[in-house]
């Protein structure tokens, strides 16, 4: 179903300048003419392709492919070279990019999937009889949640240079199967104290997955086209959340298999998933547009080439200089990347605290069952869904990210108080749909918002360690939110998530205003930017609102 959003190409909205012949002109003009149009104008509807034209796009394709091949080394990458330049036709662009989206995002979203799986199936673990078999009296249950995020936070910002040396095929790969190695380790700890060294564990291996994911993604892209490619990316990562509990009751039936638990069973089981995902990701996942390194069965050397130009053309950042520490870490003197990781701190609060507290507030407050709670958990992700697509489809399409995160703190700030403080509980579990999908819908806007407003690689690669690390800090306050002593009403928690939905209103009241008076100045000529020092810029940047 995922799959489908992926090849339709009228949900696919390119740049206006594609899906019409232009004159060979150089990049540099072509991004300054189009930075010359009104930033907030859509771009015209794209017209559905026909399937016989698809057919006809794939094998121009496969032709350009079979040349590329024949070419081999003399290919080389001019990124000054305008995306017209390569005479590709609109339906061939088409073609090119629905191969970007296969390869790439459906195979990160799935690895994702799991990653977001195994990090938050403490909640289903527990009420499946590991808070018995562990003694989590007390905090200890929060504890173990928290501890994930510490080694998490620690090794996120060289994950994304990382990354860049080594290549994501084989950085994202095998962390991956490691950590699944981990995940079955968990399945059969003793005590609570071995299940908290596995959980530190578990956060190193963990850290490297989503920074490199997002840097990668956000260099295949132009800036409006990465919202739905995100969201996406997300939305099956969502899948997790949607179904880790039904799954997870699936698996608790296991019990008494091997003389085992079922909530061991969730750990070991899941843990297997994930090193058979891990390996098929070595030769499903793909490496940066610019680099050198071969990716199995994927585009050609030109076809890499015009994905690069086209990224230059619109936003002037695919050459990569050399690595310098003073650099990377001198993006941190940009207060505006500090505001882009505040906002996704105040998201994954509230995200990380429905993952780790929904199940057991669905039991002990709300009144389910353990099968009803674990079940339950599903339908407000799966409304969620639809949210977070949505959300990645007006941005894209109107050239707009702060006004779709205000519009999901609001969703999300009506369900709060639904959830916590009405009567019956249908109200609040209705209440749960709200929360989550405004929430939920947040974290992918949130990542297309610093996305749009950045230029030069290593500034991209820091931006997206940062705010990935501050996300990680909010699933250690999602993680103490809801505590115990607070049960059964956990009002405390309730008012945490309320007072960081209200920040990030803020927070991109500011930003918004930041970029207007920034935008005007530009536009009279008075300054560059996101030039910081590059002589290798193009010109014409302008902030996304």
């Amino acid at each position: 179903m995922l799959s489908s959003f992926l090849l339709r190409p009228h949900l696919l909205t390119l740049s206006p300048n594609l899906d019409r012949p232009s004159p060979p002109v150089s990049a540099k003009q072509l991004f300054q003419s189009e930075t010359r149009r009104a930033p907030q104008n859509p771009p015209p509807r794209q017209g559905r392709m026909n399937s016989s034209s698809e057919k006809v796009a794939a094998g121009e394709v496969n032709n350009i492919e079979n040349a590329d091949s024949k070419a081999g080394s003399k290919a080389g990458s001019d990124v000054h070279r305008s995306p017209a330049d390569f005479g590709f036709t609109p339906e061939q662009e088409k073609a090119i990019l629905r191969r970007v989206d296969r390869r790439l995002v459906l195979t990160v979203g799935a690895m994702y999937c799991i990653s977001l799986m195994d990090r938050t199936n403490l909640g289903a673990a527990n009420i499946a009889g590991m808070g018995v078999d562990l003694v989590l009296i007390g905090n200890r249950y929060s504890l173990i949640s928290l501890l994930f995020f510490v080694t998490y936070i620690i090794f996120q910002p060289p994950s994304t240079i990382l990354v860049r040396k080594i290549g994501p095929r084989l950085h994202l790969a095998a962390i991956t199967v490691l950590w699944g190695a981990v995940m079955i380790g968990m399945g059969f700890v003793v005590n609570w104290e071995q299940m908290a060294g596995m959980r530190l564990l578990l956060g190193v291996l963990e850290a490297g997955f989503f920074p490199s994911a997002v840097y990668l993604l956000s260099t295949w892209y132009t800036r409006y086209e990465v919202g739905k490619r995100n969201a996406v990316f997300y939305l099956i990562g969502s899948c997790a959340s949607a179904f880790a509990g039904i799954l997870a009751y699936g698996i608790m039936q296991m019990k008494g298999l091997a003389d085992m638990n079922g909530w061991r069973w969730i750990f070991v089981i899941e843990g297997i998933i994930t090193c058979v995902l891990g390996l098929l990701g070595y030769w499903l996942l793909v490496d940066f547009p610019d680099s050198k390194r071969e990716s199995w069965s994927f585009l050609g050397p030109t076809e890499k080439e015009w994905i690069c130009a086209r990224v230059n053309a619109d936003r002037g950042d695919v050459k990569v200089q050399e690595f310098s520490i003073k650099k990377y870490l001198g993006a941190g003197l940009d207060w505006k990347i500090w505001a882009y990781a505040m906002i996704f701190f105040n998201t994954t609060t509230v995200t990380y605290a429905l993952a780790y507290f929904l199940p057991i507030i669905l039991n002990l407050e709300l009144g389910f069952s353990v099968g009803e709670a674990q079940c339950l958990v599903a339908p407000p992700y799966a409304f969620a869904a639809i949210i977070i697509y949505l959300s990645g489809w007006i941005g894209d399409r109107y050239h707009v990210r702060g006004p779709v995160i205000v519009g999901n703190i609001i969703l999300c700030m009506i369900g709060l108080p639904i959830m916590g403080f009405a009567k019956s509980s249908a109200v609040r579990y209705f209440g749960v749909f709200f929360v989550t999908a405004g929430a939920n819908a947040n974290v992918s806007t949130a990542l297309s918002y610093q996305a749009n407003n950045i230029r030069g690689q290593w500034k991209r690669a820091f931006c997206s360690a940062t705010f990935v690390m501050f996300g990680g800090i909010g699933g250690i306050a999602g993680s103490l939110v809801f505590r115990g002593e607070d049960a059964p009403h956990y009002r405390p928690g309730l008012y945490a998530c309320i007072a960081t939905s209200g920040l990030t209103l803020i927070l991109v009241g500011i930003l918004s205003l930041s970029f207007y008076r920034s935008n005007s100045a530009a536009d009279r000529g008075e300054k560059e930017l996101e030039a910081d020092g590059d002589e290798d810029y193009e010109p014409g940047f302008r902030y996304t609102y």
